[in-house]
């Protein structure tokens, strides 16, 4: 028996990375999954491969930094499934913009819309298919809503707030039954990073995923799938006493302050797992 059997699920961003390892799980576990996102035909593929392995899904073409097309959606939901087990606010995007004053306007705003406008947006429209029954909403934020990056202070700005609204709507919403809670990824192997910092068969990307092996305490990028099983005992029965908490998933790199020997013992690169 699947942890998620006879559970509807909407999982946005769902067509590459942790979206996409995440719908896989859920179908696995016996949810019906509503695979949402902006890349149409790469949604589709997704949608494609679950079936032909058994599972259910469909696919849904969405703007999630849209009120209109959330709203159209939501109808939708209600029309088509009635009430829905477990939303999963994954879709975000990130980009580099410079340091505050040089940051592009435009680009703080796309971001903001995205990452929090659209976790707010779904989460509006979503919610009242969940209150009669309950139901576990789960909203990705970032190591990067704890603690800062160079150059990326819209990206910042938006998982932060992501996970202070993940407190704000577990409070909310806890006597409806509905749980919510937000995950922290790290560095995780996405298509998202192979954008940001190269991929594995460039010379940056090489050198960004060499350099995680001093800054990662576990020594490594993160996969989609280890981010998905944190997704799943989130979207179950397990964590049923969890809610308005953020888990970080990042191997380790916010336990420390500083580096301090791991940058300069040798052995602690050349000792990964």
């Amino acid at each position: 028996m699947g942890r998620l059997d006879n559970k509807v699920a909407v999982i946005t961003g769902s067509a590459t990375g942790i979206g996409q390892a995440t719908v896989k799980r859920f179908a696995d576990e016996g949810a019906t999954v509503i695979c949402a996102d902006i890349k149409e035909e790469e949604v589709k593929d997704t949608v494609e491969e679950i079936k032909q392995n058994g599972g259910k899904a469909e696919s849904y073409s969405l703007d999630v930094s849209k009120e209109e097309s959330v709203r159209v959606f939501a109808g939708y939901l209600k029309d088509t499934y009635g009430t829905i087990d477990i939303l999963f606010n994954n879709a975000g995007i990130d980009e580099e913009g410079g340091k505050v004053h040089e940051y592009p306007t435009e680009l703080f705003d796309q971001i903001i819309a995205v990452d929090l406008r659209g976790t707010f947006l779904t989460s509006k429209y979503i919610l009242p298919l969940m209150m009669d029954q309950g139901g576990s909403i789960i909203n990705t934020s970032s190591m990067s809503g704890q603690a800062a990056d160079l150059d990326r202070s819209g990206y910042n700005a938006a998982k932060g707030g992501i996970t202070n609204f993940t407190r704000a709507a577990a409070i909310d919403y806890a006597r409806d039954g509905v749980r919510v809670n937000s995950i922290s990824p790290g560095t995780i192997e996405t298509p998202l990073v192979d954008e940001l910092a190269g991929t594995k068969q460039e010379e940056g990307g090489q050198e960004f995923r060499e350099a995680q092996k001093w800054v990662a305490p576990l020594g490594r990028l993160g996969s989609p799938e280890e981010v998905a099983s944190v997704a799943l005992f989130l979207a179950s029965d397990d964590s049923s006493y969890v809610t308005g908490e953020d888990i970080t998933v990042d191997g380790g790199v916010l336990a420390y302050t500083w580096p301090g020997k791991m940058l300069m013992d040798k052995s602690w690169k050349e000792n990964v797992k």
